[in-house]
C-alpha cells in the first residue's frame, strides 16, 4: 500500500529494527510471568466468585499482551504483502492474522486491501476486495448505522475514524473488529481515499466481558452476603437470651445462681453461626442453663438454632428432664428440611437441694471449679444431635456447694488448632477465677486470657456461658 497524505500530519517513520525487538523480548518476557501467575492463581475449584473474577482478569492481560507481541512484530516486519502473496491456510486464530489493512479509492471506486483483512473478514485471497459501499454487507445489521456514520463523517468532515462493529464471516461466525484510519487528501486538500486499519478484537472483548460479568457475579455474592448477614444478626439478638451484664435465678432465695454469658463472633468468617448460650428460670423452681453449637453459618444455621433453643426451653418448662429433651431435640433435627448437626449442653439446677442433673450431645463437659482448683465433670453417654436417629442420651448427677464455680462453653472459644486444650487451658485459670467475686467478673478473667495469651484469628463463633452459686 503507498503512503498516505493524512487530513493532518504525514505518517510517522517507524522505529528501528532493534529497539522493537527489544519491546517485543519484553513483552514476551512479561506475558510468560504473568501466564505462570495465572497457573499459580489457578488452584480453587472455581465456585469462588473472587476467584473467577481474578482468573478472568489474569485472562484479559494474557490477551492483551499477546495483542501487544503481534502488533510489534507486525510493526517490526513491515508493511503487510498483497493478498496474491499469502495463501488462507486456515491458522485464522494465528497473533499475526489479527490486524489488516485496506484503502478505498473514491476517484476510482477501486479498493485494495492486505492478506489479513481477507482472513479477519474470511474471505478467499482471490475474491475482489469490498467497496465502501459494499462493506456494510458483511456487518451486522444493528452495527451498519454506527459504520455508516463512521465512514460519511470521515469523507465529508475529514474526521478520523476510531470505532467497532460486528461482522458476519462466511461460516456464520461474527467477530468484532475495531476500525481506525484517516482521510486521504489530494494536492487540493479534497478527500482523494480512505484507509484504515482494522483489527480482529473478539478475544480481547470475550475477555473483557468475562471480567464484568465475574465482578457482577462477585458484587451479587457480596450483597447477598451482607443481606444474609444482616438477617443472621437480627435473628440470633431476637432469640438469644435478652439479658447483659449478671443474672440471678431464681430471684431470691438461698442456693440461687449467679449467671452470666457471652457471645464471641467469628473474626474469619463475617457470617454469624448456629451457637448459643441460655438461661432461664422454670415454672418448679429450677433453673435451665444450656450451651449448644450447630454446623454452618448464616440465616440457615441461625434458624435452627433458634427452632432448637425454642424447643429447649419449651420441653424444659414442661419438665422434661436432661436426657430426655436432649434425645426429642435429636429426632427433631434429624426430621428438619435442611439437615444439619449439632452439640449441645443441657443442665437442669435444683437451688432447693444444690444439685446439678445434666446431658451432653457430643458436646464438651461442664467444668466445675471448687476452693480454687477445677475439674472437668465426667460426662455421660451421648452422641452429637442429627447423627444417630432414635439415639437415647444419658444423665449425670453433680452435688454443689456454694461458692461453686460452672463453666459452660462451646469449641469455637479459642481458635480451631487450638481447641482441644480449651479445658486445660480453664482449668489453670482456677486461682484467678477463686479471686472473682462475681460471674461476670469470671467471664473478663477467661476473655482476658484467650484474647491475650491466645491472639489470632478465630474461625468460629462461641459462647460463654458461668454460673456460680451463691450462699
Amino acid at each position: 500500500m503507498p503512503s498516505h497524505l493524512s487530513a493532518d500530519r504525514p505518517a510517522a517513520q517507524p522505529p528501528g529494527r532493534g529497539s522493537v525487538d527489544a519491546l517485543i523480548s519484553q513483552t514476551r518476557r512479561l506475558k510468560g510471568e504473568m501466564d505462570a501467575v495465572r497457573r499459580d492463581a489457578h488452584s480453587g475449584d472455581g465456585t469462588d466468585p473472587q476467584e473467577r473474577w481474578q482468573r478472568a482478569l489474569y485472562d484479559l492481560a494474557l490477551h492483551q499482551l499477546e495483542d501487544l507481541d503481534a502488533h510489534l512484530a507486525q510493526l517490526r516486519d513491515g508493511p503487510p504483502p498483497g493478498p496474491e502473496a499469502t495463501a488462507d491456510d486456515g491458522s485464522d486464530d494465528a497473533l499475526l492474522t489479527r490486524v489488516g489493512s485496506a484503502e478505498w479509492n473514491l476517484l476510482t471506486d477501486e479498493a485494495s486491501w492486505s492478506a489479513e483483512l481477507y482472513r479477519i473478514l474470511g474471505r478467499a485471497p482471490t475474491a475482489p476486495p469490498l467497496t465502501l459501499d459494499e462493506l456494510p454487507s458483511v456487518v451486522l445489521e444493528e452495527d451498519r448505522p454506527a459504520l455508516t456514520a463512521m465512514v460519511t463523517d470521515c469523507l465529508v468532515d475529514a474526521r478520523p475514524i476510531d470505532g467497532e462493529f460486528r461482522i458476519v464471516r462466511p461460516d456464520g461466525e461474527v467477530r468484532t473488529v475495531h476500525m481506525m484510519g484517516e482521510p486521504v487528501l489530494d494536492a487540493d486538500g479534497a478527500t482523494a481515499s480512505m484507509w484504515a486499519v482494522l483489527r480482529d478484537v473478539s478475544a480481547l472483548r470475550r475477555s473483557e466481558a468475562a471480567v464484568s460479568e465475574t465482578r457482577d457475579s462477585l458484587r451479587r455474592h457480596r450483597q447477598r452476603a451482607r443481606t444474609e448477614q444482616r438477617v443472621a444478626v437480627e435473628l440470633q439478638e431476637a432469640v438469644l437470651p435478652p439479658w447483659r451484664g449478671s443474672l440471678r435465678l431464681p430471684d431470691e432465695g438461698p442456693g440461687s445462681l449467679d449467671i452470666a454469658g457471652h457471645y464471641l463472633p467469628a473474626t474469619v468468617d463475617a457470617l454469624v453461626g448456629g451457637d448459643w448460650y441460655d438461661a432461664v428460670a422454670l415454672t418448679d423452681g429450677d433453673t435451665l442453663l444450656s450451651v449448644g453449637d450447630l454446623t454452618g453459618h448464616g440465616p440457615t444455621a441461625t434458624s435452627n438454632m433458634a427452632t432448637l433453643l425454642g424447643a429447649v426451653r419449651g420441653m424444659a418448662m414442661a419438665g422434661t428432664g436432661p436426657g430426655r429433651l436432649l434425645g426429642l431435640l435429636n429426632e427433631l433435627l434429624d426430621t428438619t428440611v435442611q439437615p444439619a448437626l449439632g452439640s449441645a449442653l443441657c443442665c437442669r439446677y435444683r437451688p432447693a437441694t444444690r444439685t446439678l442433673t445434666w446431658a451432653q450431645a457430643g458436646h464438651p463437659a461442664p467444668l466445675l471449679f471448687r476452693d480454687g482448683t477445677g475439674r472437668r465433670l465426667d460426662p455421660p453417654d451421648g452422641v452429637l444431635l442429627g447423627a444417630t436417629p432414635g439415639a437415647s442420651y444419658g444423665e449425670a448427677e453433680e452435688s454443689l456447694r456454694a461458692g461453686d464455680l460452672l463453666v459452660l462453653y462451646t469449641d469455637g472459644l479459642l481458635r480451631h488448632r487450638d481447641r482441644d486444650t480449651a479445658a486445660p487451658l480453664l482449668l489453670g485459670l482456677a486461682p484467678r477465677l477463686a479471686g472473682a467475686r462475681t460471674a461476670q467478673d469470671c467471664v473478663r478473667v477467661v476473655m482476658e486470657e484467650v484474647e491475650e495469651t491466645r491472639p489470632g484469628e478465630r474461625e468460629d463463633d462461641a459462647c460463654l456461658l458461668v454460673a456460680k452459686v451463691t450462699s
